[in-house]
């Protein structure tokens, strides 16, 4: 299950899980709102693992909304603790909750490709309904690269409609091996290209990425 977890997936704790997270982080587990998180249904989050991680567990993350001082907040589960996973909501869904500013270049990025996610401020506060977002709050996006087209014209599309969003336009095109920020796939003078995959992070040229060769 490990394995079948893509980072950004969103995952839901059993109750006994979640009861001997508790006691391995006794310092959460003073704070109410991260101790009632699982056992009201609030998910989590599936992040790249880091060094401090022990090894077979599936490391996990809770951002707290700005009320209760915006934290990211690491943990790890045994794959047993999971009962419910699901990838990160379509914006299209998340849609309805976002400011009304940000209505029009919703409908911008949605034209361009229906299948977008939303991860960040907005995929929380639409998940949830605790207050996440802000004015100076991101847009935090997944665009999967699934038909051949998108590699020649999504990372343009994003530019154009981020140069007159009303908010930052951030998150990453996402391929076979994993994630790239889309920034980086916008110009041609750089050729070698970051990508974020479960388990750490490789390199690949622009081209290969965008033709969904897998590194």
């Amino acid at each position: 299950m490990v394995e079948a977890l893509a980072r950004h997936s969103m995952v839901k704790a059993s109750a006994s899980g979640w009861t001997a997270v508790m006691s391995r982080y006794p310092e959460l587990a003073s704070e109410p709102i991260v101790a009632g998180w699982a056992h009201v249904g609030r998910p989590l989050i599936v992040r790249r693992p880091a060094c401090s991680d022990t090894a077979g567990m599936i490391p996990l993350g809770l951002p707290l909304p700005p009320s209760h001082g915006k934290r990211r907040i690491a943990i790890s589960l045994a794959a047993a603790d999971i009962v419910a996973s699901a990838p990160p909501p379509l914006l299209a869904d998340a849609a309805a909750t976002a400011p009304a500013a940000w209505r029009e270049t919703i409908d911008e990025l949605l034209q361009v490709l229906p299948e977008t996610r939303t991860f960040g401020s907005l995929a929380w506060q639409y998940l949830t309904g605790l207050p996440y977002l802000s004015n100076s709050s991101d847009l935090d996006l997944l665009w999967p690269l699934s038909a051949a087209r998108q590699g020649d014209t999504l990372p343009s599309d994003i530019a154009r409609i981020a140069q007159r969003a009303p908010m930052r336009l951030d998150g990453e095109i996402v391929g076979p091996a994993g994630g790239v920020q889309w920034r980086e796939l916008t110009g041609t003078d750089q050729d070698e290209v970051l990508v974020k995959g479960p388990t750490g992070v490789t390199s690949t040229t622009r081209a290969a990425f965008l033709a969904g060769h897998v590194s």
